[in-house]
C-alpha cells in the first residue's frame, strides 16, 4: 500500500512538471521568468527523484543527493523571487500568493527545510520516504498558490 501511494506522488509530480515547463517557454517579464527558471529547477530536480523511485531511470545515488540539494539551494530564494506582484500570461501564480504572504514564505520555508532535512540518500528504497517528505511541501504550495 506505501509503494502505491509513493508511486502515486511520482507520477503526479511528473505530470505537473511536464504542464509547467511548457507554460515558461512563453513569458516574457523577467522578473516572472526568474521565478519559472527557479521553480523549472526545484521540478526538475523533482522529476529525477521521482523518476528513479518509478524506476523510470537507473538510481543513481549522487543524482538523487544532488537532486535534494537543487531543491533546497533553488528553493531558499524563492519568496524574494516573488515578493514583487509580478505577473506575465504565462505565469502559474495565483494572486492568492500577495493575498497569504505569509503562509506562502512558509510553504516555501517547509519545503527548503524538508530537503535539508533528507538524509544521504544510498539507495532506491529511500526514495519514496524522500518525495514525501518534499513533494508533500511542493503539493501543498501548489494546491494554494498555483492555476491548475
Amino acid at each position: 500500500m506505501k509503494t502505491a501511494r509513493i508511486l502515486a506522488l511520482a507520477s503526479l509530480i511528473s505530470i505537473t512538471m511536464a504542464g509547467s515547463l511548457a507554460a515558461h517557454a512563453d513569458a516574457t517579464n523577467p522578473v516572472v521568468i526568474k521565478r519559472m527558471e527557479a521553480m523549472k529547477a526545484i521540478g526538475g530536480s523533482m522529476k529525477t527523484l521521482s523518476g528513479m523511485a518509478k524506476g523510470e531511470m537507473a538510481f543513481d545515488a549522487a543524482k538523487a543527493n544532488a537532486a535534494v540539494a537543487i531543491i533546497a539551494e533553488k528553493g531558499l530564494p524563492v519568496p524574494a523571487l516573488f515578493e514583487a506582484n509580478e505577473t506575465d500570461p504565462a505565469t502559474e501564480a495565483l494572486p492568492a500568493i500577495w493575498e497569504n504572504w505569509d503562509d506562502f514564505v512558509k510553504k516555501s520555508e517547509d519545503m527548503v527545510m524538508a530537503a535539508k532535512g533528507v538524509a544521504e540518500i544510498t539507495e532506491q528504497g529511500a526514495l519514496g520516504a524522500v518525495l514525501g517528505q518534499i513533494g508533500g511541501t511542493c503539493k501543498a504550495c501548489h494546491d494554494d498558490y498555483r492555476k491548475k
